[in-house]
């Protein structure tokens, strides 16, 4: 095999396929990208065995074969290269050796068999429909920040898609750590709506996002109950979908909440940032104290001292006192589109339902916390 390519293109693809490559692996090939020369394309592919990408880029292929990498040292290999350097990748050198050649730098790195890479089944893949790569971001940026950490409850180590049918028919996507809850919708594409409720694991959304980062085109979605195919240009992403039952999070979204604070978004993003300086590194803690007109946020640490900050609010009911992880507060209020946000709360004790005026599709909950 032999071919020369531009740097960028290279660095491109490569910053893409080996972010899924683990740093440590029991199996070598799997430290591996596999390059394939054919035609007038490079073909990349790397996998862990849960999660598989494949990139084509342009390539002036010498000579059509494959060959596999370790993926992280081509990577920095390629990304300390100067800019406009024309790359060449031979792989004839003795020993099963490659050569990375690039002006008056050459590197000779080691090989393994093509043959032992491992190839991910994808089986059939019944369930299909597209929809555009901003509705797509929208979906992950909403509501990945909710999504658990937790590897006990590996259910909720994903997103949670399904299609929902009662009243407006919509592609929903869900997250939840059991502290908050992060659930957004789009109009149901179609071919969406006899798709199985799926959870898409963690890794393969971090991925997926950072593909999409810069696609304006659709998203061609392939599923069936066990793994997910995401493609779209020159990319091809396939990942193993998580065993489990996501639970009923319908019972955890407050319906009985009936007291509405509304504040503007900004000012509630800075002061909890603001005041959350104070609050412990263990429990991040604030507290709200919901009066009317006007909101003031409190922090207490043995440590650091406290700190108080108040906001102007539209709210005309019973004052109440709540609190907070300042940290879920803030990561749920970067998500917020519109210049009002409403926090919509029952006592000091319940379960807090958060609205964006700006975004009718997206809705979240949050659990109180002793301050």
């Amino acid at each position: 095999m032999k071919f020369t390519i531009e740097r960028a293109v290279l660095l491109r693809a490569l910053a893409h396929v080996q972010s899924v490559v683990e740093r440590r692996n029991t199996i070598p090939i799997l430290s591996n990208v596999r390059l394939e020369a054919k035609d007038s394309s490079l073909r990349l592919t790397a996998t862990d065995m849960d999660l598989a990408i494949v990139e084509s880029v342009v390539a002036d292929i010498g000579q059509e074969d494959a060959t596999t990498i370790p993926a992280h040292t081509l990577y920095d290999i390629v990304r300390k290269l100067p800019e406009g350097a024309q790359i060449e990748i031979d792989d004839a050198a003795e020993g099963g050796r490659v050569v990375v050649c690039a002006g008056r730098s050459r590197f000779t790195l080691g090989s393994l068999p093509v043959e032992d890479f491992p190839v991910m089944a994808e089986g059939d893949l019944p369930h299909g429909f597209s929809l555009d790569a901003a509705s797509l971001r929208r979906l992950i940026d909403k509501t990945r920040f909710a999504v658990s950490t937790e590897e006990t409850r590996y259910y909720l180590n994903g997103i949670y898609l399904h299609a929902v049918a009662d009243g407006a028919r919509a592609l929903r996507a869900v997250a939840t750590d059991g502290h908050r809850l992060a659930r957004v919708e789009i109009a149901l594409p179609d071919g969406a709506g006899d798709m199985p409720g799926i959870i898409v694991p963690r890794k393969a959304v971090a991925e997926l996002r950072k593909l999409i980062e810069d696609a304006d085109g659709d998203v061609a979605v392939q599923l069936s109950d066990s793994k997910i195919r995401f493609a779209f240009g020159d990319v091809v992403l396939t990942s193993k979908l998580i065993d489990g039952t996501f639970p009923d999070y319908e019972r955890v979204v407050p319906v009985d909440n009936d007291k509405t604070m509304t504040v503007v978004t900004k000012s509630l993003l800075d002061a909890v940032d603001r005041v959350s300086t104070i609050s412990t590194e263990k429990s991040r803690a604030i507290k709200l104290i919901v009066e009317t007109g006007k909101l003031t946020l409190t922090a207490t640490s043995p440590e650091e001292g406290s700190a108080t900050e108040e906001i102007d609010a539209d709210y005309t009911g019973e004052q109440i006192e709540i609190g907070f992880n300042s940290r879920y507060v803030l990561d749920m209020a970067a998500q917020i589109e519109g210049d009002l946000v409403e926090l919509v709360m029952a006592d000091g004790t319940s379960p807090t339902l958060v609205r964006d005026t700006g975004d009718e599709g997206a809705l979240y909950v949050i659990m109180p916390m002793r301050v």
